[in-house]
């Protein structure tokens, strides 16, 4: 009971303390979360096809103020096309998104979010996005960059792209489809469903063929569905059922042939499965278990790297972070999601010649957390440039130089032998 009383006052420690981090950011000022999702579209334009863009933002991810009764938020979106070589801008587009709430516990969910879209004209081709995303508040900002490929609709007998659905709300005005943006899904969920358009010049007979793709497992799942059409846009509405998802990747392909079984078109969408309970950014099993380097014994990490079957490797990881989980009754293990920030921050803002958890300041970060004070040094005349990290709870300070003057920052005379392990 001490032991777990004392991880718990050292997380409650690093929540409420300013910590600087070595790049200068507040822990506290992470830039805001969103996703972003796409489909393509019949377009009513001649020779273009219709791009709906969707941004979701959780209200955990943004900042609400109090005003009078109720709570408010507003963020801007920066919408950037470029050409597939991002050589030249396209267009932009610019625009305001305000939240208003009455309940504070409202804005701390991430269950809850505001969905904005945006429908675009544009011809078949490969194009560039970058999304950003400004909390007008805090003026943290985050961005996004992705491919958009456009492979244009037939009106003949044509297919769009799949959206996945999150939930299907009804109310008075009828039923209400919530896309999932976030294109994920967890091991609880038992069915999948989506939905998407075909396109006919005709009434007819259509054959629909959908295949579930686990990427990591090489598995398939293949669904046959009959459909009748009408002349004009058809929207299709299907669920997967008994689903069984494991943690990484997966592919939706949708297949539409005609009634002599040819097929006309496809389409596919990558979405991932994670554990329900772990965070969201664990969608690689292997890549989680050897990130546990900073917190398992060697013994511990051995025995689990070893297992070649997958479903028992996914049990010995399970059953290790069970064991660290310092409250048994509630479903959410804050020493696990604290551990996976730090390994996702590394990643984000320290360089070296491999992964940012693997560099010596990733390894400091992750093992001890944000320090209490940096001390840096760039542009001192008589030395490379170097950093101090102070932690005074440890009584200890690591010192980094950077040899090559690119920002890889090793460790200076590293004392294991007065290593005190994992600090959570």
């Amino acid at each position: 009971m001490k032991k777990i009383f004392l991880l718990l006052l050292l997380l409650a420690g690093f929540v409420s303390a300013q910590v600087e981090y070595s790049t200068g950011l507040n822990p506290l000022g992470d830039a805001p979360l969103f996703y972003t999702d796409y489909a393509e579209y019949l377009g009513s334009v001649p020779n273009k096809s219709r791009l709906d863009l969707f941004i979701q933002v959780p209200y955990a991810g943004i900042q609400f103020v109090k005003k009078d009764n109720s709570f408010n938020a507003a963020y801007n979106v920066s919408l950037t096309f470029y050409d597939k070589d991002k050589n030249n801008v396209l267009f932009e587009r610019i625009w305001k998104e305000r939240v208003a709430v009455t309940d504070f516990t409202q804005t701390l969910s991430r269950n809850n979010f505001n969905l904005s879209h945006r429908s675009f004209d544009l011809a078949p081709g490969e194009y560039f996005v970058k999304c950003i995303l400004e909390d007008t508040d805090s003026r943290r900002t985050a961005a996004k960059e992705f491919p958009v490929t456009l492979t244009g609709v037939s009106d003949t007998l044509g297919l769009s792209s799949a959206m996945f659905i999150s939930e299907i709300m009804k109310d008075s005005t009828g039923e209400k489809v919530v896309p999932n943006i976030s294109k994920v899904v967890t091991s609880k969920n038992k069915s999948f469903p989506f939905y998407f358009e075909v396109y006919s010049n005709k009434d007819g007979e259509i054959f629909m063929e959908f295949y579930l793709e686990s990427v990591k497992r090489k598995s398939s799942t293949k669904t046959l569905d009959p459909q009748k059409i009408k002349a004009g846009n058809n929207t299709i509405y299907f669920t997967l059922e008994n689903t069984e998802f494991t943690l990484g990747e997966y592919i939706l392909k949708i297949v539409l042939k005609n009634n002599e079984w040819k097929e006309i078109a496809s389409t596919e969408k990558r979405f991932y499965s994670k554990i329900q309970g772990f965070p969201s950014s664990i969608t690689d099993l292997d890549k989680a278990v050897e990130q546990m380097l900073y917190i398992a014994s060697p013994d511990e990490l051995d025995k689990i790297e070893d297992e070649e079957a997958y479903d028992k490797k996914l049990e010995l990881f399970l059953a290790f972070w069970e064991k660290k989980k310092p409250n048994k009754s509630i479903d959410e293990n804050p020493i696990l999601f604290e551990y996976y920030r730090r390994i996702e921050y590394a990643n984000k803002n320290f360089k070296g010649l491999g992964e940012g958890w693997r560099s010596d300041m990733g390894m400091i970060y992750v093992t001890f957390g944000p320090p209490n004070h940096v001390e840096r040094h760039p542009l001192d005349p008589d030395s490379k440039p170097y950093e101090v990290w102070d932690y005074y709870d440890l009584n200890r300070s690591f010192v980094f130089l950077d040899q090559t003057g690119f920002g890889d920052y090793r460790l200076v005379n590293p004392d294991y032998s007065r290593w005190p392990g994992y600090r959570q």
